[in-house]
């Protein structure tokens, strides 16, 4: 786990010249990797490599890059692991090949000269993003993995091709401007985060999960990258060769490779754990860790006391169960407010996620004592985990049944009452009828139903639970048109797939890379933890494509198949319990103690001083909230980080 940066340039450079950007580049990017650094350069080329190193395989100068192989040809830096590296080295020793160390990255070099970059990429089992020239051919390859777990942006002026792990690294360069790209800020504003390819900032883009890039004339503008994997692709491939036989042969076939998934992350030269949440992923993960290794693992996990989001006692009954080393953190709000005004340093892209901040809480626990943790993301997205997939699909259903010029006045009607409304008309019914069904959350369910009435389509109803703004350019000053992420990622999918598949495909390619896994990466990154996730094992997700539906949810619940892996290990009581969620009050927080800080960026001051906001729109919708309702409480959260966001980023760039 590091950090990478580079310039190309047209050719011949100074040598200097080339140092110091690349230098800049990396000295933003200190906290990726604070155990070792280096630079390359080859004036003649006009390209420069830069590095940053958090050691984990091979801490010895053997791992130092950048780094140069055998032959001279390929010069790399590369940010992440190659977790089957010790299988292809065998196969490249068989070819000739041979090692001064163990590092993965002497292997990923070696594949190179035996096999080239486009074959040896599709052989590679990890996280990564890379950057190689090709000293021969004079070109320069850029490659992020297939699921986007690590990132990769970039930049292009002609005469110029920058790129680095973090946007903050690019902004270390004249030539990068500063100017918010409007489209990228709307979707911002609608999903918390900016889907890939964008980046707020203009002309910079990130390189989409599963890409290869060649750059070899950096005097017009870099052709468009090609994916080496395609999650469409492997989703189509799935439907055409479900898996077969008994749920007990399904469940075998999937515990191996899961576990196959986990050991192959085990490998570490300094110290290693796992983040232990106490939920079904998280769950499963650590218990694969313990059988495979000889003593206790090391478990962090933090909790919330006294309040519904409080995960504690569950990780601690798991731990306890599988016998590993249980490490907790008791976190008042005190203590996770205090995180918040630090949250747009750490964040170079505006980024509104609110599962942040425990995120970052616990990588600073557990870098305490370790430098790698295994995590237990991906598992609601591969295996139909979140309430929307439960849900959503019968919500939908009895929209579209729902003649229009019935459903759009109906679903208007039921938002002329606040969630608190709702939540006390609801409360009130369950009194008179005993034997009403008990509801979390009762009103923000009625509110989500009655924006998806509105929508026009099966992907517009989706999209309204997943918006923070139902209209996002209403809060614009200057209204601005774009191709709809979403509306893209479903049109994937033929008509007549079930809307399952479509909406778990579309999470897969947007919300997981560019909202779960940034979050984790960013959040981890600062504090020099390297953070691993089997589930996400490019294997692991093709054969959850395989799966029948029944195999992810079944008898209303979801993760079937994860549950019937996790019951092997775990009694049922640990295993079937409400699902809490990684998160964090939002709206009680911006009506209490966040209130000032949030009112500072609120202001019309600071609103007018961005130039992007419809200030009257953003003002109205705050003194409604702070009135008692919570309806925008995300909404007006996403605006506040956007703000804090650009008070701190807009005074660094160009």
């Amino acid at each position: 786990m590091c950090g990478i940066a580079g310039i190309l340039s047209k050719s011949p450079a100074e040598h200097g010249w080339l140092s110091a950007r690349v230098e800049a580049m990396m000295s933003a990017i200190r906290h990726r990797g604070p155990d070792d650094e280096g630079v390359w350069v080859s004036a003649d080329s006009g390209v420069g490599l830069g590095f940053r190193r958090l050691a984990i395989i091979d801490t010895s100068q053997m791992g130092h890059q950048p780094m140069v192989s055998r032959s001279g040809r390929y010069t790399v830096v590369f940010n992440g692991e190659v977790f089957n590296h010790r299988a292809l080295g065998k196969d490249v020793e068989q070819r000739g090949a041979s090692f001064r160390g163990h590092s993965d990255t002497e292997v990923l070099l070696a594949c190179f000269e035996a096999y080239g970059i486009q074959a040896s990429i599709r052989r590679f089992v990890g996280m990564f993003a890379i950057a190689v020239w090709d000293a021969e051919q004079r070109e320069l390859h850029l490659v992020r993995d297939r699921l986007g777990i690590k990132p990769l942006h970039t930049f292009w002026a002609p005469g110029l091709l920058a790129f680095g792990s973090e946007l903050r690294a690019l902004m270390a360069l004249r030539e990068v401007p500063g100017s918010i790209d409007r489209e990228a800020l709307l979707q911002y504003l609608r999903y918390l985060y900016v889907p890939a390819p964008r980046t707020i900032l203009e002309g910079v883009r990130k390189l989409p999960p599963g890409h290869h890039q060649v750059i070899r004339d950096v005097t017009r503008e870099p052709p468009a990258s090609e994916p080496f994997w395609s999650l469409h692709e492997v989703a189509q491939a799935g439907g055409r060769s479900r898996v077969t036989g008994s749920d007990e042969e399904v469940v075998d076939e999937f515990d191996a490779l899961l576990s196959e998934a986990v050991a192959l992350r085990l490998e570490s030269d300094v110290p290693l754990g796992a983040l232990l949440s106490g939920g079904i992923d998280s769950s499963i993960v650590v218990a694969m860790m313990q059988a495979a290794s000889s003593r206790p693992v090391k478990t962090y996990s933090i909790s919330f006391p006294g309040t519904e989001h409080d995960e504690g006692p569950m990780a601690r009954a798991v731990a306890a169960h599988i016998g590993t080393e249980h490490h907790e953190l008791p976190v008042d709000d005190r203590a996770a407010l205090d995180l918040v005004t630090r949250l747009p340093q750490l964040n170079d892209e505006p980024f509104a996620d609110p599962s942040q901040i425990p995120t970052l809480l616990v990588s600073r626990l557990a870098r305490q004592e370790v430098t790698v943790a295994l995590t237990g993301d991906g598992g609601d997205e591969l295996f139909g985990g979140y309430n929307r997939y439960l849900n959503g699909p019968g919500m939908i259903s009895f929209a579209t049944r729902m003649p229009a010029a019935l459903r759009k006045p109906v679903g208007a009607a039921m938002g002329l009452l606040s969630e608190e409304s709702w939540t006390r008309a609801y409360r009130a019914s369950s009194l008179l009828l005993p034997g009403l069904r008990t509801q979390r959350l009762p009103g923000e369910k009625v509110r989500k139903l009655g924006n998806l009435l509105q929508a026009e389509s099966e992907v517009g109803m989706y999209r309204s639970l997943l918006s923070a703004w139902q209209d996002p350019n209403a809060l614009l000053a200057a209204p601005v048109e774009t191709q709809d992420p979403y509306h893209t990622a479903f049109s994937r999918m033929p008509d007549k797939e079930p809307f399952l598949e479509k909406a778990m495909l579309a999470d897969q390619m947007l919300y997981l890379p560019d909202d779960l896994l940034a979050k984790v990466d960013r959040m981890s990154m600062a504090v020099s933890l390297e953070a691993r996730v089997p589930i996400l094992d490019h294997r692991v997700v093709e054969f959850s494509w395989r799966l029948r539906p029944e195999h992810k949810i079944r008898n209303g619940k979801g993760k079937w198949i994860l549950r019937e892996v996790l019951y092997r290990r775990v009694p049922r009581a640990l295993v079937d319990r409400p699902k809490i969620g990684f998160t964090v009050p939002i709206a009680k927080w911006l009506q209490g103690e966040l209130r000032p800080w949030a009112s500072d960026y609120l202001s019309p001051a600071s609103l007018e001083s961005q130039g992007v906001f419809n200030q009257a729109r953003v003002t109205r919708a705050w003194e409604t909230f702070q009135k008692g309702d919570r309806s925008h409480a995300y909404g007006l959260w996403v605006v506040v980080m956007f703000s804090a966001w650009f008070g701190t980023w807009s005074r660094r760039s160009h």
